[in-house]
């Protein structure tokens, strides 16, 4: 490829060299530079990649894109750019042949439920046969291939490598969540999504390394409207306006109110031994009944979402309904058998909104007891703690606190900052900081008619210690812990 043809929708300044100089490879990784390759230097929170340019120089780099003046050798082209974050979201579409442009695009941004409508959606539209990619929390799906994910929304070149993949396993369409991250730092620019989704907003990811403060979250949430044609959003979430303030897109809403354009009437708790689930009546744009398996007030909201993206490729009602019955998603209210007596599951819960919203979900069904497993992570916000501790110590009956991914802190000490807030509450507790024991402890102390709740894993298969990420399951764990105690038994 003409370095020329990477650049063709970029606005930049040649400083040196020529654009007219064919190019092997496209990385803003010096570790992968070769001879004829572009290298973007991303200043990143870590490290920043302008400090790398004699590296590359050496390795063969062809041409290198900068945010600022570098000493560069004469044969080497030198590209100026304002944001080289922005450069390589643009040159990645390009280098990869605008792979989203053959492509149905959706996105999905929001604090919470973002994983699971974008399951919906997949499920739906693949039942009248379109096939569909997916790029999320858990994992990145192309085909009958699955990869693992390391951020909800990926580095833009992985993001359009992606999309090629996607294009040619034979892919019409993709649903991916779309962090506020991913928007601040221009992961997503340039792709021309089709439908964006907004589910709602609570106060999360402020902090260090995240976002500065609320106002600049709600900021980063709205770039997605400015990009997309159609704007889906969740009118009952009290954020709604502002997220959409400057939006260019049509907009359309779902919710519970009269005013949205699809909305859910009647709903009503459904359970049975082993099962909860809710139904409602679709009225408004649609007019028909659904019912799902997974309990609660958010799974209205998240089908409803996957039901106004759905109608916009003509699905008909009855695939809806069959489909949203067998929507599944991994960590997300997951159900495991562990007892006749009580119910145990895993949920990816881990902020005070999520948290609350899945606890009040499960107190409207009435358990005996509702007993909540969780820990936070650690090198993030403490104020995530202190409010969790009093989320729980206000809804569940019992809480045992425990680690999550400590990251570089002491596990102890992010226990003891959990603790402040539950301290605000009359809420009972123990801590166990093994998180094995502590799930142990709840299972040897399951009483008839309880909900256990493992918060804040959800999908995860490890824990973050030291920079070293170990093997742990929660599904695993609590296999173990079955063995362990039938063996016991004897």
């Amino acid at each position: 490829m003409r370095l020329e043809k990477l650049l063709e929708r970029l606005e930049y300044s040649l400083v040196q060299g020529s654009t007219q100089i064919d190019i092997t490879e496209l990385t803003n990784d010096s570790r992968k530079v070769t001879v004829g390759s572009v290298f973007i230097c991303i200043s990143g929170a870590v490290s920043d990649g302008h400090q790398y340019i004699p590296d590359v120089v050496e390795k063969g780099a062809a041409a290198v894109i900068v945010e600022r003046a570098v000493e560069v050798p004469a044969g080497v082209t030198v590209i100026m750019v304002d944001d080289t974050r922005y450069a390589l979201a643009l040159t990645s579409a390009a280098y990869y042949g605008y792979p989203a442009e053959q492509l149905r695009v959706i996105g999905i941004t929001g604090t919470k439920g973002k994983t699971t409508t974008a399951y919906m959606v997949k499920s739906i539209l693949e039942q009248v046969g379109h096939k569909v990619g997916l790029i999320g929390t858990i994992e990145a799906i192309i085909g009958e291939r699955t990869i693992p994910a390391n951020n909800t929304t990926p580095e833009s070149i992985t993001i359009h490598r992606y999309f090629r993949e996607m294009v040619e396993a034979g892919c019409d369409s993709v649903v991916m969540e779309v962090s506020s991250q991913g928007l601040m730092l221009h992961r997503t620019a340039g792709i021309p999504f089709e439908i964006g989704i907004f589910t709602n907003l609570g106060e999360d990811h402020i902090g260090p390394n995240e976002h500065k403060d609320f106002e600049d979250y709600k900021r980063c949430k709205g770039l997605l409207f400015k990009q997309c044609k159609i704007g889906i959003a969740n009118v009952d979430d009290e954020y709604f306006e502002d997220v959409f303030r400057g939006a260019t897109c049509l907009t359309e809403t779902f919710g519970f109110s009269e005013k949205a354009d699809l909305r859910a009437e009647n709903s009503c708790l459904v359970s049975r031994p082993g099962y909860l689930g809710i139904a409602y009546h679709v009225a408004g744009l649609m007019d028909f009944d659904v019912e799902i398996d997974i309990p609660g007030k958010f799974s209205v909201y998240n089908s409803l979402t996957a039901i106004a993206v759905c109608r916009h490729f003509n699905v008909p009602a009855p695939v809806i309904q069959k489909a949203l019955k067998k929507a599944r998603v991994k960590g997300r209210i997951e159900m495991i058998k562990v007892s006749d007596a009580f119910t145990l599951m895993i949920d990816y819960a881990h902020n005070a909104m999520s948290l609350e919203s899945l606890l009040t979900t499960l107190r409207e069904y009435h358990p005996s007891r509702l007993v909540c497993v969780f820990g936070c992570g650690g090198n993030r916000s403490k104020t995530r703690r202190y409010e969790m501790g009093e989320v729980s110590g206000r809804l569940a009956d019992l809480t045992v606190i425990t680690s999550d991914n400590p990251r570089f802190e002491e596990p102890q000490a992010i226990i003891d900052d959990i603790k402040i807030g539950m301290e605000k509450t009359d809420g009972a507790y123990v801590e166990i900081c093994d998180r094995k024991e502590a799930i142990r402890y709840v299972i040897r102390n399951g009483q008839p008619g309880d909900v256990i709740v493992l918060a804040g894993k959800g999908h995860e298969t490890y824990q973050e210690i030291k920079g070293v990420k170990y093997p742990m399951d929660e599904r695993d764990l609590i296999a173990d812990i079955l063995k362990e105690e039938a063996e016991n038994a004897r």
